[in-house]
């Protein structure tokens, strides 16, 4: 595993030395981390040893997610091999990078969902990469950190519990802001390829609804079609 994460980095994350920002093709510039390490680092439950297995497979979750949200161009994703890759969200069909853009990627992937469109809290098959980016961005003003609970098996095959969280600091959907604490907890997995040592499989499985049930406690200033919501 540790082949797959080396050279430069914030200091969660590879590859992003100062010469990989100027480089390489980003979606919409460099990324930067600042805001959502700080909440990182003030609020995870657990400060790993550095190079321990939780660590190691952290770096990795971090880095993997920092490739596939930002980076434009599939040839320069380094922690995994795009001819071989596939993602699956609680077991639904694995999709190749080129399925996953298709899907508009990111928070539409992991927000994919058979429930009829007008019970849908948030829907995949009306948002694009941008406004799907653009639209939990706006929420999650001070970041939506990620952090490794537990590492269960390490590679070639990684299986690993994870907690996302952020603050709802700004409306979804036309609920209001509440300030509160939003918690995802999950488990995923990671496939190295054994020569490569690069991400050719990962799975996550998780309740959806611990994100989205928490983004709608505000007060609505929309009228809502779902039954379960009046």
């Amino acid at each position: 595993m540790a082949s797959s994460i080396v050279g430069g980095g914030n200091k969660f994350r590879d590859y992003l030395s100062d010469e990989e920002l100027k480089n390489t093709k980003w979606r919409n510039g460099p990324p930067s981390y600042d805001v959502v390490d700080k909440l990182f680092e003030q609020e995870r439950t657990n400060v790993w040893a550095e190079g321990s297995v939780e660590e190691k497979v952290q770096r990795l979750l971090k880095t993997w997610e920092m490739e596939i949200v930002h980076k434009a161009d599939p040839n320069e994703l380094k922690t995994m091999d795009p001819n071989k890759f596939t993602i699956s969200v609680n077991g639904r069909k694995g999709l190749t990078p080129a399925e996953s853009a298709k899907l508009g990627g990111s928070y539409n992937i992991f927000l994919q969902t058979s429930l009829p469109e007008n019970v849908r809290l948030y829907n995949p098959d009306d948002e694009t990469f941008e406004s799907s980016q653009n639209l939990f961005r706006s929420i999650f003003l001070r970041g939506f950190a990620i952090e490794i609970l537990h590492v269960y098996s390490g590679p070639p095959g990684i299986v690993y519990k994870f907690r996302h969280w952020g603050y709802m600091d700004a409306p979804f959907k036309g609920h209001a802001p509440t300030g509160q604490l939003i918690e995802l907890f999950g488990i995923g997995t990671f496939e190295l390829d054994k020569e490569s040592n690069k991400i050719i499989k990962a799975e996550m499985f998780f309740d959806r609804g611990e994100l989205l049930g928490g983004l709608v406690k505000g007060e609505s200033n929309v009228a809502s079609t779902c039954p379960f919501m009046k």
